[in-house]
């Protein structure tokens, strides 16, 4: 059976929703309104994508601590197949308490942020993510993996997030790898020197067959063999948190890769999931299931003939 793989830490997010304020030192400060979930990140795509029916499996670290017990809850409750890579006594998930007020927010972390990319974990991740159709990509210390299946026939799928030393020189060795990369608007202007993201696309069309841009609340911009094209996001969900909606447009597009359709078909699956995701507050809230996917994604292409 195929399926899609990726490496990448656990995410834990703890949720003080509708705070009144954020309190100072000596205070305290009571919510109504509180959630525990995974957090966003290469995680939560995975995690979106086994809802969606998708097998996947995600190389990860893990503990015997609680928060640990409930990534590994969350992902079994999704269908989500992890490896552990990790054989400490520690707490190895990332943890984010994340207070919300009206209109901003505040976050204190716990971790390490990535995975440590030793030559057993390497092996290990090899060895789980052999014979896969999709991996997806975001560390460099995995590159040499990356390059292996890549000459076994795996579709590399690259989106590593905001760097403010983003460069091809940086990150030329998952670049020159990537099959498919989905920056953002900023992610591409970093990368190619363009500042309208339009432009941007067609500059990564140089080095990319299939280009992915990401334009924010606009939507996507698309470039194939066919030229450019433009896909606008979807007016129907009502925005409410766009936490996780980068992780969930990729689940989306990723779906349609793995079901080998064309490239804008995989933006407006991805503009389908990433719209239904800031619905709600929280990484992994809201979602749609495979039905509702692919009846969103008819009646819009009904509407367009």
């Amino acid at each position: 059976m195929s399926f899609i793989a990726g490496a990448a830490s656990a995410n834990v997010d703890l949720l003080y929703q509708n705070m009144p304020r954020i309190p100072a030192p000596g205070e305290e400060v009571y919510t109504d309104d509180f959630s525990l979930q995974l957090g966003g990140g290469l995680a939560a795509t995975l995690i979106n994508l086994g809802r969606l029916g998708v097998p996947a499996k995600i190389a990860t670290e893990l503990g015997d601590d609680l928060f640990s017990s409930f990534a590994k809850a969350e992902f079994s409750k999704s269908g989500v197949s992890p490896l552990n890579l990790y054989h400490g006594d520690k707490i190895p998930v990332n943890i984010t308490s994340a207070v919300i007020l009206k209109d901003d927010r505040s976050f204190i972390s716990y971790g390490k942020g990535d995975l440590e990319a030793d030559a057993g974990a390497q092996e290990a991740f090899y060895g789980m993510a052999k014979g896969a159709k999709l991996c997806l990509m975001n560390s460099l210390g995995f590159a040499d993996v990356y390059r292996r299946l890549k000459k076994e026939g795996t579709v590399m799928v690259l989106d590593m997030g905001w760097d403010d030393d983003l460069s091809f020189e940086k990150y030329g060795e998952l670049l020159d790898v990537a099959d498919y990369y989905t920056p953002n608007r900023k992610e591409a202007a970093k990368l190619t020197g363009c500042v309208d993201p339009m432009d941007a696309a067609l500059a990564l069309k140089e080095r990319f067959r299939n280009v992915v841009v990401k334009a924010d609340k606009d939507g996507c911009i698309g470039v194939d063999d066919n030229g450019a094209f433009f896909c606008p996001s979807l007016q129907a969900f009502r925005h409410v948190d766009s936490t996780g909606a980068g992780d969930a447009f990729l689940a989306g597009f990723c779906y349609g890769l793995y079901y080998d359709y064309p490239l804008r078909d995989c933006i407006l699956f991805g503009n389908i999931t990433g719209g239904k995701a800031v619905t709600a507050v929280g990484a992994l809230s809201a979602y749609v299931t495979e039905p509702e996917l692919l009846e969103t994604y008819r009646n819009i292409r009904e509407t367009e003939q």
